[in-house]
């Protein structure tokens, strides 16, 4: 699977403006262990404990006892592995190797939640380190910057948590979010990027039940403007969560996910957790 933006950006953003204290500060927040543990776990399934034998990438670990782990909820810049027709992200070898700095001969604890494998075969797990500090990965990856949110509607545990770390992480330019190809776009611009997985910002003018869908426009002509769709079993769990997404009418929103080309620029969104109002 492709992973972020994998289109355009140019160098990364340089401040010349007192450099000491720039980097004090992204010292002193690359050591704060405010992310390291993750509440909310005991609600998952324990898969018990193995140690890390190799790291594939930023968000993939090998298990001595034969499991290939992939952390669920997040997704690091990805490498090519050899296919010569894509380019690897910027980070893509950052991320790995500060995944192996993490967890590489360490022991781990692996946690479950609706899904527990994919269709390769894989578990999808939020990983513990056996540590003093019970570090949990996806929010170390996320608060270093080396990966960003990546949830499925049927994998949601701790989406809230690691969004929260992940907007830390960008407010203070960190890893991926210092780099113009991770930058958030604006709904205006999203038909630049058709075919990529984005975080897309601004206001929803109008929100329109049609059907068994619900639509939410972001510019006047819907046929070509930006337009997030939240369909049939979306709805159901929107509901459940006991979120409308005709409230959205008038909101400044943060969606993320694929984005498509169905009449303009489009994004489904199958889970609240992909849809943030922005205060």
């Amino acid at each position: 699977m492709q992973t972020i933006f994998t289109a355009i950006g140019k160098n990364n953003r340089t401040i010349w403006a007192r450099p000491l204290f720039v980097a004090l500060v992204v010292v002193l927040f690359a050591s704060s262990p405010f992310s390291s543990r993750a509440q909310g776990l005991d609600s998952l399934d324990n898969q018990g404990t193995a140690k890390v034998t190799m790291v594939i990438d930023g968000d993939t670990i090998w298990l001595d006892d034969g499991r290939k782990v992939r952390l669920v909820g997040i997704q690091a810049p990805e490498l090519s592995f050899g296919r010569s027709d894509f380019k690897p992200n910027p980070f893509g070898e950052a991320a790995k190797k500060q995944m192996a700095t993490l967890s590489l001969g360490k022991s781990v604890t692996i946690y479950t939640g609706v899904a527990s494998t994919d269709r390769h075969g894989r578990t999808l797990g939020h990983v513990v380190i056996n540590d003093d500090n019970k570090t949990w990965l996806q929010g170390e990856m996320l608060r270093l910057g080396m990966a960003h949110v990546y949830t499925f509607a049927d994998n949601r545990a701790l989406a809230n948590e690691m969004l929260e770390i992940e907007k830390t992480a960008r407010k203070n330019n960190v890893g991926i979010w210092a780099n113009n190809l991770y930058k958030i776009i604006t709904d205006d611009a999203s038909a630049n990027y058709v075919g990529t997985y984005r975080l897309v910002e601004g206001k929803v003018l109008s929100a329109q039940k049609v059907g068994t869908n619900v639509y939410l426009n972001f510019g006047p002509v819907w046929r070509t403007d930006f337009t997030i769709l939240v369909e049939k079993d979306g709805l159901a769990l929107f509901a459940k969560n006991n979120v409308d997404p005709l409230a959205f009418q008038g909101k400044n929103v943060r969606v993320r996910g694929w984005l498509k080309n169905k009449n303009g620029p489009m994004i489904v969104a199958t889970h609240p957790e992909q849809i943030e109002i922005i205060k």
